[in-house]
């Protein structure tokens, strides 16, 4: 049963490596799945499944991204500007790039790329380092939001190129991570003053396109205007989409010169999902509002609305990520509440409330979807029509890092350290 649901989860038409690098926030497809078999299920920090523990002193959410044998991560520290007036802080901050090996744990490479006298305020909630970075052969691309972007030669850690001029007011923290398709680096800033994604050379770092959020946000609040969400590149009927969700709306782009395709207008703020597409339908998560999970079949041209296929509004979280496994639909509330839903549908299949508190994306491999609590927790059960604990783990560290999959290794960053976990 295992094998055929994890056939269904390939029969995608998102654009992404078929595997099993996991080189970008959610994985080589963007979708939290895994073709991993035989990942550990039942474990525990300190028993025999613990490869190596390495720890990343600092503060920050990003999720571990990997190429071969090296893992990035970024890194900020502890201290945060908790006031909104922006005061200087008596030492600037400084903002790296973490590399570790993936056999031995040991860190290779500790890279200082950016130091910042008077970082915005930034929501006890957040970090300065949430951006998962995107890899690839011989390139990592690191990103600060407002803060900085750069390019690094993953053998040497040296600067290819940065930009520290794409600006705006992130107000409560930089989110969303970036997207490589083709030559293209594409990074989003849904801010409080400024709203636009933008479009890099990646081997240079210019700009080659830039658009505005044109749409009427029906607010002057620029805290209502505010998102964190990392667009998905999918190809439907014949043409390419990057698919970008905000506050308010989300817009369907050419990829390659930024023309809005569609935009399906639906409410909310502080969009942080990322887009999934599966049975015909985008699956969007507008975090907030009435119905803050629509979907929406990604075809037409301007406002599709009108053609939203249905909507719900139980038990949908605002931080983490969905997992579309076949007709299936599962989440993890905020608040620990696991459901599932027809994914052609909206209807409700079960819920099942659990412990803790998640921020973090869940994972799917093998007929499992694992989930991570803030609290430690980490229960493991069936992607099913019913639902089936298999195991439930616990950990002295929480979790706010989304997981991510070598071979058969679950790599996980806890707040304080990064694990490589596998059965031995």
């Amino acid at each position: 049963m295992r094998t055929v649901i994890a056939a269904l989860v390939l029969c995608t038409c998102s654009i992404g490596a078929a595997d099993e690098d996991w080189n970008q926030f959610r994985g080589p497809r963007g979708d939290g799945t895994s073709t991993a078999i035989g990942l550990p299920v039942k474990f525990a920090d300190g028993d025999s499944s613990i490869v190596w523990k390495t720890s990343i002193p600092g503060r920050a959410w990003s999720s571990p991204a990997i190429w071969g044998k090296q893992i990035w991560l970024t890194n900020a520290p502890e201290v945060r500007n908790t006031t909104k007036d922006k005061p200087k802080l008596d030492t600037p901050i400084v903002l790296s790039a973490v590399c570790v090996d993936l056999d031995s744990g040991k860190v290779i490479h500790d890279l200082k790329l950016f130091e910042v006298d008077t970082p915005q305020f930034t929501h006890a909630t957040n970090s300065y380092g949430s951006p998962t970075p995107y890899v690839e052969e011989g390139r990592v691309y690191i990103h600060f939001g407002a803060y900085g972007t750069a390019c690094l030669d993953t053998k040497t850690g040296k600067k290819i190129w940065e930009r520290t001029d794409l600006k705006c007011d992130h107000f409560r923290g930089p989110g969303s991570s970036p997207v490589v398709y083709g030559d293209l680096l594409y990074l989003t800033f849904d801010g409080y003053d400024l709203q636009y994604i933008t479009a890099l050379n990646k081997l240079t770092g210019e700009t080659v396109w830039k658009k505005d959020r044109a749409v009427d946000f029906g607010t002057t609040d620029g805290d209502a205007k505010k998102a964190y969400s990392t667009p998905a590149l999918i190809e439907a009927g014949g043409r390419k989409l990057l698919i970008s969700p905000f506050a308010s709306a989300t817009i369907a782009y050419d990829p390659k010169n930024g023309d809005p395709i569609w935009t399906v207008r639906h409410g909310g703020m502080n969009a942080a999902g990322r887009p999934l597409y599966g049975n015909g339908l985008v699956v969007i998560n507008s975090a907030d509002g009435p119905n803050p999970l629509i979907a929406v079949p990604p075809t037409g041209e301007g406002d599709i609305t009108k053609n939203i296929a249905w909507r719900s509004n139980k038990a949908v979280p605002k931080r983490p990520s969905q997992l579309l496994i076949g007709d299936l639909l599962f989440m993890m509330s905020d608040g620990a509440v696991a459901s599932c839903l027809n994914a052609k549908t909206g209807e409700e299949i079960w819920t099942k409330r659990l412990a803790g508190d998640y921020w973090a994306s869940p994972l799917y491999a093998d007929g499992l979807i694992y989930c991570f609590s803030q609290q430690g927790h980490i229960p493991v059960f069936k992607a099913g029509r019913e639902f089936e604990l298999v195991a439930e783990n616990k950990f002295e560290e929480g979790f706010v890092a989304s997981p991510a999959v070598a071979g058969k290794a679950l790599i996980l960053r806890s707040k304080t350290h990064l694990y490589r976990i596998e059965n031995r």
